[in-house]
């Protein structure tokens, strides 16, 4: 119950945090004034990403001797997605149950999939974190530099790569209960990884999880020509908020109230004014739900028309 209401909570507070901040009007205005081919064009990118997941679902499948039709794969992606906003990492199960339903994949299949799926998302992500962080190295520096003593900030640098160290022998050598969950947990997903390059089809699944990314990257950069006061912004502060408004979504459901205050966050790094970043936080999210209620909500009630033979 805990972690239903909690999230929900979590979203309604940082609603009422973030309309507090932009009075609704002047929110009303940003909506009436916004391009609204920009915001068509990232919901196509978007729903080329989504497609592109139930696409990439097959070669996890193939191997396993199923081979769902791609309808029941791009509405059983729709369903799990609107599922979400709902109830937080319910979607996936939802996933699993539409094929199990119609295409008489085990769930527990089903379900493996997915989460090698998510292992491949979970690398593509890290990637992202690194290279904005190689690339933004000097501007992260020097912005923390400036809030903070250049000896703290060396120092504290200094004593984050001692910890790390330190961490990783415990990690190594430890024999508590901790230690040996995190050892199966970094064990797992390094086999999961390894995994994907013994695929019969590693190449096409390798191209969809970057083609997947990529859209949704280009998708937040996109949306942002929607606001054109918003313009010029550093592609730079497109790769941070988009990291921060891709965790956000974790935090809530749907990242309700967290994903335009994510991208506030970010974007202030930058000196871009907050009334308009928070206009395109929830200009992103409106046009990301939006899409995701319609095509989510026409899948669910299509899954049993399209299969009604079954």
């Amino acid at each position: 119950m805990i972690k239903l209401l909690l999230p929900l909570t979590l979203g309604v507070a940082l609603v009422w945090y973030s309309l507090s901040k932009i009075s609704i009007s002047v929110l009303v205005e940003y909506f009436k004034n916004a391009n609204y081919f920009w915001i068509a064009l990232g919901i196509f990118l978007g729903v080329l990403s989504h497609l592109s997941r139930a696409y990439r679902w097959k070669f996890l499948l193939l191997p396993l001797g199923y081979k769902p039709k791609l309808f029941n794969s791009v509405m059983a992606v729709f369903s799990g997605y609107l599922v979400n906003y709902t109830i937080p990492r319910a979607g996936e199960v939802t996933r699993a149950t539409v094929l199990t339903n119609y295409e008489n994949v085990p769930f527990e299949k089903s379900l493996g999939t997915i989460v090698s799926e998510r292992v491949a998302d979970m690398v593509v992500m890290l990637m992202i974190i690194i290279i904005t962080l190689m690339l933004e190295f000097d501007f992260i520096y020097k912005l923390l530099v400036e809030k903070f003593n250049p000896q703290k900030v060396t120092l504290g640098l200094l004593v984050l790569m001692i910890f790390g160290v330190l961490f990783l022998l415990y990690l190594k050598t430890s024999k508590s209960k901790i230690a040996i969950k995190i050892r199966t947990f970094v064990s797992g997903l390094v086999e999961g990884i390894l995994s994907i390059f013994k695929m019969k089809n590693k190449w096409p699944f390798i191209f969809h999880t970057f083609f997947i990314w990529g859209m949704y990257v280009l998708m937040f950069y996109v949306t942002s020509f929607a606001i054109e006061t918003l313009h010029p912004i550093p592609f730079s502060a497109i790769l941070i908020g988009f990291i921060s408004a891709s965790f956000s979504i974790a935090a809530t459901n749907g990242g309700v109230g967290s994903y335009p205050e994510a991208i506030v966050l970010a974007f202030t790094l930058f000196a871009i004014p907050e009334d308009p970043s928070r206009a395109f936080g929830w200009i992103m999210w409106s046009a990301q739900t939006l899409m995701i209620i319609i095509l989510g909500g026409m899948s669910l009630i299509y899954l049993p028309i399209f299969n009604r033979k079954k």
